[in-house]
């Protein structure tokens, strides 16, 4: 990593976590973002209301000082639409009624912050669904919407998409994870997991067939979003199988890059339809955002969503990772008994190790402050460096993954958390 005294050069202290106050400290974003159509903001951990309070003020300088127009957020793609409305104030619904995930899986701080933010501020930003339903946990909320546009669009295919959410409902019940999902899955007859799979497959080429006669019947844009639903399903499916091998000690290494490139793709499409003014602040987890490869104990375990944004839009995506110098973090421990697949508990971590960005800010005496750490010109030699992800350390040339690191001294999980 990088010496103390390049840190002190090139990091800049943000003088409060506050998203309400004055953003002056904030101006360095304006160099790092530059003319990026999307910037990446992430976390090392899930659940973490510091990490909330981040995106919250750099997701407000974006829209404000920078003239971003979307907020794209690891959040299933079929369910954004009704969560917009609510978020624009034409939906008077409670959060809890409109989209049960966002309420109980933390996002409950961050999404009424964004009601009021859009409904009282001069820069009101659509909302929009990046990721696959419950990530990777469901079926339903992409295969329903599909059935309805089916009956319109192509009602010969519509015997495929009932196979398929027959044999979903054999073993997927109300909201999950793919943590849960996964093993519910390993528990249906070869023959039903093969259906399902066969199924989706089927229909996709079919309704890629039959794309003329589908938008004459309904319009370009139906179709497009039915495309990226059907997609979403048939990147579950395969999920189901890659996290039923990876529990089993089985799973290819790149096996679960399959939703990042869903992810990759989803972003790309909300920037083909959003116009050529749109510009995107993207919130994931920075195990998703980085431009290398996830990479612990040398070994290579996904191929990230923003390496495959970086190789496609170049100069025009920004990553930027959240992380922190605290003792502790809520991690996400497995367990079958769990609804969601896995508990959360906070766990005691050690001192960040040499050469990971989190030593080398408390080495330049900046571990008990709030950062922002610019990366690009960083020097090279020191590498790989690393960073704190959940409770272990990510080996990663930062510079190369990053183009900024924001760290926070505390963490205090989030209390909205309901599962």
């Amino acid at each position: 990593m990088p010496t103390a005294d390049w840190l002190h050069r090139h990091s800049s202290a943000l003088l409060t976590l506050d998203p309400a106050a004055d953003l002056t400290d904030l101006v360095p974003l304006r160099a790092i973002a530059g003319s990026a159509r999307v910037v990446a903001i992430g976390e090392n951990a899930h659940f973490v209301e510091e990490f909330s309070a981040v995106r919250r003020r750099v997701l407000r300088y974006l829209a404000e000082r920078c003239g971003f127009t979307v907020f794209a957020f690891e959040f299933g793609f079929a369910a954004a639409p009704a969560l917009d409305r609510w978020l624009n104030g034409t939906d008077y619904r409670t959060l809890e009624e409109v989209s049960p995930a966002a309420a109980d899986w933390g996002a409950s701080g961050l999404m009424h912050w964004l009601r009021d933010f859009n409904r009282t501020g001069a820069h009101p930003l659509r909302f929009a669904g990046i990721d696959l339903p419950d990530a990777g946990g469901a079926l339903r909320p992409v295969l329903e919407p599909l059935t309805g546009f089916l009956r319109e669009a192509d009602p010969e295919s519509l015997p495929l998409v009932e196979t398929a959410l027959a044999v979903s409902d054999l073993f997927l019940d109300g909201h999950g994870s793919g943590a849960a999902a996964a093993p519910a899955w390993a528990g249906l007859d070869v023959a039903q997991q093969d259906a399902l799979t066969a199924s989706l497959a089927r229909l996709r080429l079919r309704l890629r067939a039959v794309e003329p006669l589908a938008v004459a019947r309904t319009d370009a844009r139906r179709y497009r979003v039915a495309e990226r639903m059907l997609a979403a399903a048939c990147t579950v499916d395969h999920m189901f199988r890659a996290m039923n091998d990876l529990f089993a000690g089985a799973g290819s290494p790149a096996d679960l890059s399959v939703r990042d490139i869903y992810m990759a793709e989803t972003v790309r499409w909300h920037l083909e339809h959003g116009g050529p003014d749109t510009r995107i602040v993207l919130a994931a987890h920075n195990n998703h955002i980085q431009k290398t490869p996830n990479e612990f104990d040398g070994a290579i375990t996904a191929l990230p969503m923003g390496r495959y944004l970086a190789e496609a839009l170049g100069d025009d995506y920004v990553a930027i990772a959240a992380t922190h110098t605290a003792g502790h973090v809520p991690e996400m421990l497995p367990d079958a008994d769990a609804p969601a697949g896995f508990t959360l508990a906070d766990v005691d971590l050690p001192d960040p190790p040499p050469g990971s960005i989190e030593a080398g800010l408390t080495e330049a005496g900046l571990g008990e402050a709030i950062t922002l750490t610019d990366l690009r010109g960083s020097p090279r030699g020191d590498e790989p460096g690393g960073i704190r992800t959940q409770s272990t350390v990510m080996s990663v040339p930062l510079p190369e993954a990053f183009d900024a690191v924001i760290s926070v001294p505390t963490v205090t999980r989030d209390a909205t958390v309901r599962f």
